[in-house]
Formats: structure tokens, C-alpha cells, sequence
């Protein structure tokens, strides 16, 4: 079996999020399984020059985008057992940030057409499929089923949405002028939505099988709470739609050798993880004081991210006797909310307004708790990363959250962590209660629960698995 995987992001390589984690983990995991894998990303400024030294320049290709042919460098990295190929030209993606430019509808038309093109004209090499990912790939099964059907009839096309909120959005009159595209995927609603150009609903329409990165998030999706207006689209394409949830990399996410810690500690050494949780609260000043419960939260500071509940419930959070850690930046009503709590409760609460991976792997492996009250989380990696860490997680159910974290019953110790259903500021802090109750009153149930996460399984075996039977069905190859 080969597989090309198409991604505008992939760890180490470039990163803003969850996609750049999978698209890192997921290919060396399948080609752990011996499938062929080899993956197609921009060449961003961004790309570590350890990484660029290795590579191993192909050719220059041209490559026609509406009334222009546009230059396209090819650079081949062997790592990992998977060939990365790296798509180079300066003017779309030599810029300081990944996304959130003027013309970002024009760059990742670039870049999926030129993926698109490269993938059918490699001279060894020919996949049996394209798996994209996101808003930014998907106009790659577009060009495959429109203007490449010729040359890419015996191709299947897989698409990942991993945040259906993104969908890729533009107005009617990039279709021929930028996209190179023709009118009758307007006309004939296919990629139409509402007046305008919808490039995720076309990917959906278009693709051989769609996947989300939970099975929950791909039931969710049929709702229009969820759905953000593709519901209706996503209930018609139910017969080749498939919830896989995602892994992490547990090599990376590994607390037994995590040089970010400030010190290694395992499920069999667990004692170890309270001098983490001592060092990071003199680190940021909070009191070290023995038996209080330390709360961490690792995330974007968005509504959508449950922040408006931790505001809704702030003052009586603390006055549980809790510390409470916050990583993160994003929108300024919760930088600010969270600064100006930093200053009420001294000692007790830090504001770490930024994104500092090496801090947050510290939280990580010294917090007593993560909260995570999210409205809508596709998957999560931070509560999966927690447990990895001895952290117990303090979740709302929905998406992968639901699927990974099992609410804790207190009779018979099952369960990985605390849960509720509704999204209501009260429900989440009855079920901070019962955490911050458990941790205080049974230090045994705390440190066995905690012990039990630290063995859990979340590496991307299984997943892995999954997406090779998915790549099965729809090419019928062994």
C-alpha cells in the first residue's frame, strides 16, 4: 500500500497545533507497519536548518494556477522510514507566520495544486492514496477529480477534518481566476455553500472515505451545534465517513526521559513526580505548600475552549484551596482575566500568557490535575498527554475528550478521570469538587488513579490500524 499524506503542517518540521502533532506521528506510524509513506509539506522559512541540510533538491517544476504557471521547487528528506518532500516557493510561504495572510486562499491553492500535479508525475513512485488534511488541502481531491481525472483515475482520495470550524471559506470569484477551477462546481453545488465557495465541503463531496480524529467528534458533526453548517453534508456522506481517534507520540511524550522536566519519574517510580510539582512552584512563585491541589491549564485562551466557564466560576475555584496554572494566549478578555487573577490571588494562581512548549511540559508533569471544560474539542492531545504525565484530567464530554477520558467511579476505582455532560459552569465545578475531594481525603484512590493513566495506552498503534483499513476498503488492496 502507498500513501501520500498532504499536510500544510507536520512536527518537527512546521507546527501551530493538533494537525502538525498527526501529520508528524501518524505516517511514521504507518510505515512502522511497513505501508510505503511518504508526506508533502510547504517549505516554510520556519523549517529548522537541521533539517534543511539534509534535504536533497529534485527539480523545479511549473505549475499552472489559473492564467499563470507558477514556480515550484522539490526537496526530498528521508527520516523516520517516510520519504517528506518539501514544496518551495519563497513568495507564498517565506513569511513569518504559517497561516493568517491576505492570500492564504491563494497560497494553499499552490500548494494543493502542486501536490496534486507532483504526486501523479514522481518518476519511482505512484500512490495508491492521497490522504489530505484540512481546509488547506483540500482542494487537492478537487483538481484530482476535475482537471487531473484523466491522470489520477485509479488514485482514492482521503480527507481528515480535524477542525471543522476552519472550512476554508472565499467568494465566488476565486474559482476560475485563482483557483483555475470551473464554473460548474459552483453551478452544480458542489463546492458552493451560501453564495460563496466552501473548499471543505467539496472535499467532503469529492473524497473516496472522510475520517475525524474521534469517533465522538464524527457523531457530533451531524448536529448543527457541532456541525458549523456542514451537518447536513456530513449525515449525506455517513457510508464513507470513519471516527478514528488520534495517538501522540509517546516516544516524544515520554516522562521517564522528558529532557523538559526537572525530573524523570514512570508509573513505577511515581513518588518522583512531587519534586516536578515542588521546582515548578518555586519557578513561578507560587507557595509550596504540601497537600494543595494544583491545577494546570494548557490551551488556547478561546471561548470555544470552555474559558467562559472558568470565568463564570473563577472566585469559587479558589476558594477550594486550589493553585492554578494557565498556559496559553489568544483572545484579550482571557489574557486579561487571567492576569488580573494572577494579582488577586497571589501565590496561588499564575498567568503564563505565552506558548512555551518546554514550561508546558513541565505543568504537565507537575500539576495534580489538567482542566479541560472545552464547548467542542475534535480530539485533544493535552488530557492524553496529562494522563502520560501522572496528571489526572478534569474533562467535559464531547469529541475525543468523551472517548478517552472514562469518568472515575469512587466504588470501584475505575475510570481515568472527572467528567460532565452539560455545558454549565456549576457542572464543572461540582466535578473540580469531587477531584480536589478524592486528592485531599484518599491519597491512595488519588495516587492509583494517577499510576492507572500513567499506563494507558495511547500510542498510534491502533490508530494506525484503523486508517490501513480504511485505505483497504476503498482501494480493495491488501
Amino acid at each position: 500500500m502507498k500513501i501520500l499524506f498532504v499536510c500544510s503542517e507536520a512536527f518537527p518540521f512546521s507546527k501551530t497545533g493538533g494537525l502538525g502533532d498527526v501529520a508528524g506521528a501518524l505516517p511514521i506510524a504507518l510505515a512502522a507497519k511497513r505501508a510505503g509513506v511518504r508526506v508533502m509539506l510547504p517549505l516554510y522559512d520556519c523549517v529548522p536548518e537541521e533539517y534543511r541540510s539534509q534535504m536533497r533538491f529534485l527539480g523545479a517544476h511549473y505549475i499552472p494556477l489559473g492564467w499563470r504557471n507558477v514556480y515550484c521547487g522539490l526537496f526530498e528528506l528521508k527520516m523516520d522510514g517516510v520519504i517528506w518532500y518539501f514544496l518551495d516557493n519563497e513568495y507564498y510561504f517565506k513569511r513569518g507566520d504559517i497561516y493568517g495572510h491576505f492570500d492564504d486562499a491563494e497560497r494553499y491553492a499552490f500548494f494543493s495544486r502542486a501536490a496534486a500535479e507532483l504526486a501523479l508525475s514522481l518518476p519511482d513512485w505512484r500512490p495508491d492514496v492521497i490522504h489530505c488534511n484540512d481546509w488547506q488541502t483540500a482542494l487537492v481531491p478537487v483538481y484530482l477529480r476535475t482537471l487531473l481525472s484523466d491522470r489520477a483515475w485509479d488514485v482514492r482520495c482521503v480527507f481528515t477534518i480535524h477542525n471543522i470550524e476552519y472550512q476554508g471559506h472565499y467568494g465566488s470569484e476565486l474559482l476560475g481566476d485563482v483557483f483555475g477551477l470551473p464554473d460548474s462546481l459552483f453551478t452544480d453545488g458542489t463546492m458552493e455553500y451560501k453564495g460563496d465557495l466552501n473548499l471543505m465541503k467539496a472535499a467532503v463531496e469529492l473524497s473516496d472515505a472522510v475520517t475525524t480524529v474521534s469517533p465522538t467528534y464524527m457523531e457530533e458533526l451531524r448536529y448543527s451545534f457541532y456541525g458549523h453548517g456542514l451537518e447536513g453534508v456530513i449525515a449525506h456522506v455517513g457510508h464513507k465517513a470513519h471516527g478514528i481517534l488520534n495517538g501522540i507520540d509517546t516516544g516524544l511524550y515520554d516522562p521517564a526521559t522528558d529532557l523538559n522536566l526537572f525530573d524523570n519519574f514512570s508509573a513505577d517510580t511515581f513518588e518522583k513526580k512531587a519534586s516536578n510539582k515542588t521546582k515548578l512552584q518555586k519557578l513561578l512563585g507560587l507557595s509550596p505548600r504540601k497537600g494543595i491541589p494544583l491545577i494546570g491549564m494548557v490551551t488556547r485562551l478561546a471561548a470555544h475552549k470552555g474559558l467562559d466557564l472558568v470565568a463564570a466560576t473563577l472566585d469559587r475555584l479558589m476558594e477550594l484551596d486550589v493553585q492554578v496554572v494557565v498556559i496559553g494566549r489568544g483572545e484579550w478578555n482571557f489574557e486579561q482575566m487571567f492576569r488580573n487573577a494572577e494579582e488577586v490571588y497571589k501565590g496561588r494562581f499564575s498567568a503564563q500568557i505565552m506558548y512555551n512548549p518546554s514550561l508546558a511540559m513541565k505543568l504537565y508533569a507537575g500539576a495534580d490535575m489538567l482542566l479541560m471544560p472545552s464547548q467542542a474539542e475534535p480530539c485533544g492531545l493535552s488530557q492524553m498527554i496529562a494522563m502520560r504525565y501522572g496528571t489526572v484530567p478534569v474533562t467535559r464530554e464531547t469529541g475525543g475528550l468523551k472517548d478517552t477520558v472514562m469518568p472515575y467511579i469512587a466504588e470501584t476505582g475505575e475510570g481515568r478521570g472527572f467528567t460532565f455532560a452539560n455545558y454549565n459552569a456549576d457542572d464543572m465545578l461540582y466535578v473540580v469538587r469531587q477531584a480536589v475531594d478524592l486528592y485531599r481525603g484518599d491519597a491512595a484512590a488519588w495516587r492509583a488513579l494517577a499510576e492507572a493513566d500513567m499506563r494507558l495506552d495511547f500510542s498510534w498503534t491502533q490508530s494506525a490500524g484503523q486508517y490501513l483499513s480504511v485505505y483497504r476498503e476503498i482501494t480493495g488492496k491488501k
